[in-house]
């Protein structure tokens, strides 16, 4: 070896010293990859695991309130209005000639405040037997949303009551399942700020604290239309009963929300809605009006003419986006009874007949004091501005 080339150290060789440090730094790299995939696995799995337990599967979804001025939303103001409305109405108008085991297979009830339609939530609801109440709503609001022409379910998995959270029945799912896509859509927005709903179910709580419901909200739609829901829908909740072996009015009932006309020239968004007048002679005739359509079309027999016939009275023949008659339900009642009269056909029961459990106004009866119970009124109520009210059973 030459002076200039030293002899290593201890034996090494260099060139087996690089190829060492070459073999190292692959092994550094395998390493490195192989490590980063255990943290980002552990990463993705602690992810998994914060995602249930922020979102597990039980997870409860409920609907709060809209309306907590005319309506009750706390047990101390349902115990309240419930005592009032006893000693206020005779007991003749809470019977309402109803005996107490009947149950309504059907029933129509108003929503407004309580204070103007008081006694004819318990006449009415005190009847109402069934675990699971499936409600037709009133869609106030669906064309804001330009929403029509399907029925509108939500998720919520359970709906603000006064006594307790108030379950939504599990049975929503096995009806929407066996829907068409086409009838129907889901949206918690529209049913989140909608009052027509939650106004009665204070008092269905009242009677049955285990009470179940869901919610179907029926915006505008022509009476044809109706017909290619009502049959489907009919039939899906006739399989539901028969496969969790449900007797009609004993287990399941069908409530539809609808406050009758809405009169006057005042405080009605700058519309003109008095067509006999805004006076005492143009609130008589309206009232005359009111009873006729009732009697035709809704008390005793239910018939598709009959409903038919609802349907033309309140809605224009020319778009059927608009009022003939300001009948506030004049989409949830004709589809709930053809809901209901196709139920009828398919459980084979008895015929479907219309009870007037009572029709009222709100300017016909002092209204139920409720302003010490930090509830109170929505609207005006003079014959300027007055609503009608009408609940029917049907057993």
């Amino acid at each position: 070896m030459t002076s200039g080339d030293p002899e290593p150290r201890n034996g090494f060789n260099a060139t087996l010293i690089n190829l060492d440090i070459q073999k190292a730094q692959k092994i550094f790299k395998t390493m490195k990859y192989t490590t980063l995939v255990i943290i980002l696995t552990l990463l993705s799995t602690a992810c998994a695991n914060m995602d249930r337990h922020m979102h597990p599967a039980s997870a409860t979804s409920t609907r709060g309130l809209a309306d907590t001025v005319g309506f009750a939303h706390l047990d101390w103001q349902m115990d309240s209005v419930m005592h009032r409305i006893k000693r206020t109405f005779p007991s003749e108008l809470l019977t309402a000639g109803v005996q107490p085991e009947t149950a309504w297979r059907v029933a129509i009830c108003p929503h407004d405040d309580y204070t103007y339609t008081s006694w004819h939530y318990p006449s009415l609801l005190k009847n109402l037997k069934a675990k699971t109440i499936i409600i037709f709503g009133v869609a106030h609001k669906a064309r804001q949303f330009n929403i029509a022409d399907r029925i509108v379910f939500d998720t919520f998995t359970h709906w603000q009551g006064p006594y307790k959270k108030i379950k939504v029945s599990a049975f929503r799912e096995e009806i929407m399942a066996a829907l068409p896509n086409n009838l129907f859509l889901v949206s918690d927005s529209l049913q989140r700020i909608e009052h027509s709903v939650e106004g009665m179910l204070p008092f269905v709580q009242y009677f049955n604290r285990d009470v179940e419901i869901i919610s179907i909200l029926v915006p505008f739609m022509s009476a044809d239309r109706m017909t290619q829901i009502a049959a489907p829908l009919a039939s899906s909740i006739h399989r539901m009963m028969v496969r969790n072996r449900l007797g009609w009015g004993k287990d399941v009932s069908l409530l539809i929300t609808t406050d009758a006309v809405h009169y006057g020239d005042l405080e009605w968004g700058g519309k003109n809605m008095a067509p006999f007048g805004a006076d005492s002679s143009g609130y008589a005739m309206a009232v005359v009006k009111e009873h006729n359509i009732i009697d035709s079309c809704l008390v005793g027999g239910l018939t598709g003419d009959r409903i038919r016939k609802f349907v033309t009275t309140t809605v224009r023949p020319d778009d059927y986006r608009e009022y003939q008659w300001t009948w506030c339900g004049r989409y949830s009642v004709p589809l709930g009874l053809m809901v209901a009269l196709n139920l009828q056909q398919e459980t084979q029961g008895k015929p479907l007949n219309g009870k007037l459990i009572g029709y009222s106004t709100s300017i016909d009866h002092h209204p139920l004091k409720v302003d010490d119970l930090r509830m109170g009124k929505t609207a005006i109520a003079n014959l300027r501005h007055w609503v009608g009210y009408a609940s029917l059973g049907y057993e």
